[in-house]
């Protein structure tokens, strides 16, 4: 059976693959298997929850709330709050476990549960696939004043939200600013952050209907916050995905910041303040190598990792390194969060501009995104992709070819049969090429 934890928690359809019986049942496991770790402590637990604004984080968030107070916990429901939020008071209230009902980008009838242990940072794969062993388990059921509470967290935004003005050095003020909140949980936080600090703020994707969380707005839709920038003549646009841990931006002309690149100017940043432990930044196997190269000339090394930014940050916390993060735009700032925190980049992204006084299109350029080709190549079997003698000989054959000034990956798709062929190199037209290549070798070596 294909396992129920995914890179970022338990995701599906909910109501279908997300149901309030599986919500209980998760919440019940992961106090169980907590507890039996010793992450209590031995004393009541306590559990914050909180949700996007999908219709379906209502009875999911209720179901947990539910299933974590069956087994003894008390929580706190903070309601709407970012996913960083989240792990923001679950670090700084001291709280033993965090519960986030999102689906992150996924569109409205998706939904999902991930959790959070005691200082706010994500479960190892080995804790989840304890609490998922444990599903349907019989238990004995705590009785009379054991049970659990179930208390409003009131607050939690005023405490999120000062948090993260709390971490700037300046003020943002003479700055004008467009948030694509994706009609989700940054609508509840990130305006009001950015007007705190000074920022003069317009704002779309306001999260006025959560129904509509992600559809055609959001990090993953920058189309409506290119056009709203042009229109207010801002001096750059952020855009949130649904549970606000990403962030994109767009300069004052439209064009895409990606994460690569915001990650570029934070790094330069810390590196400036004296603050990038050993001049390092952290990223996964998907980043541009124009970022690499972009480093290098400023004496900055790449550690790379899995894609997931949970990896990035089991890295970065081996390590001690400052910041790292994925070009989908999950940037962690370690000074100030223990997850990607897309309202925390969009500040620190500000701060940059005010202080140097350089747009950010002038900023973005300190790295310039090699050509990237893609093919995903269907109905092959994946795991012998990656062992097969001829497909090693091709990519092999193709890095000889592209040298420094390109790059090969073979990545097998974790929840299908297909291979992903990404191919950067100096042109579009080579990467192409050498991509159709490589994916002739991939299906006619491993096709199924």
């Amino acid at each position: 059976m294909a396992r129920l934890f995914g890179t970022d928690g338990v995701r599906g359809r909910a109501n279908d693959d997300i149901t309030a019986e599986l919500a209980v049942e998760l919440s019940v496991g992961a106090a169980h298997v907590l507890g039996t770790l010793g992450a209590f402590g031995g004393t009541r637990p306590r559990a914050i929850v909180a949700r996007d604004t999908r219709p379906s984080g209502h009875f999911l968030a209720a179901a947990v709330s539910a299933g974590l107070a069956s087994a003894g916990v008390d929580v706190l429901d903070a309601e709407v709050l970012p996913t960083p939020g989240l792990a923001y008071l679950v670090q700084s209230t001291g709280a033993d476990l965090g519960v986030m009902i999102s689906a992150s980008h996924n569109p409205a009838p998706d939904n999902g549960i991930k959790f959070f242990a005691r200082g706010g940072t994500k479960l190892p794969d080995e804790v989840e696939d304890a609490i998922e062993a444990r599903l349907g388990e019989q238990w004995e059921r705590p009785q009379g004043t054991d049970v659990g509470t179930i208390t409003r967290y009131e607050g939690a935004i005023e405490e999120y939200v000062a948090h993260l003005v709390g971490t700037l050095d300046r003020s943002l003020e003479g700055l004008t600013v467009v948030a694509d909140c994706a009609n989700g949980a940054a609508a509840i936080t990130g305006p009001e952050a950015l007007r705190r600090a000074g920022a003069t703020v317009h704002v779309i994707g306001d999260g006025s209907d959560g129904g509509l969380i992600n559809d055609g707005v959001g990090s993953t839709h920058l189309e409506p916050l290119q056009a709203a920038v042009r229109e207010h003549g801002a001096d750059i646009g952020v855009a949130f995905d649904g549970d606000a841990d990403r962030c994109l931006a767009v300069d004052a002309a439209g064009e895409i910041i990606d994460g690569d690149q915001i990650m570029a100017i934070l790094a330069l940043d810390l590196k400036e303040r004296g603050k990038l432990h050993e001049d390092t930044l952290v990223v996964t196997v998907m980043s541009n190598l124009g970022l690499k190269l972009a480093m290098k000339g400023h004496g900055i090394v790449l550690g790379q990792t899995a894609v997931g930014d949970r990896y990035v940050l089991e890295e970065m916390n081996l390590g001690g390194f400052s910041i790292g993060g994925e070009q989908s735009g999950h940037v962690i700032i370690a000074e100030h969060a223990t997850t990607g925190d897309g309202e925390l980049t969009a500040l620190h992204l500000l701060q940059r501009i005010a202080e140097t006084g350089r747009t950010a299109a002038e900023l973005k350029a300190v790295m310039t995104r090699m050509p990237q080709a893609l093919i995903n190549v269907k109905d092959v079997d994946k795991a012998k992709a990656t062992i097969d003698r001829g497909v090693g000989d091709a990519i092999a054959a193709a890095e000889e070819e592209l040298g420094e000034t390109g790059r090969v990956l073979l990545r097998p798709s974790g929840t299908e049969p297909v291979v992903r062929v990404m191919v950067e190199a100096p042109t579009d037209e080579q990467a192409t090429a050498v991509a159709e290549r490589l994916a002739v070798v991939v299906r006619e070596r491993v096709g199924l």
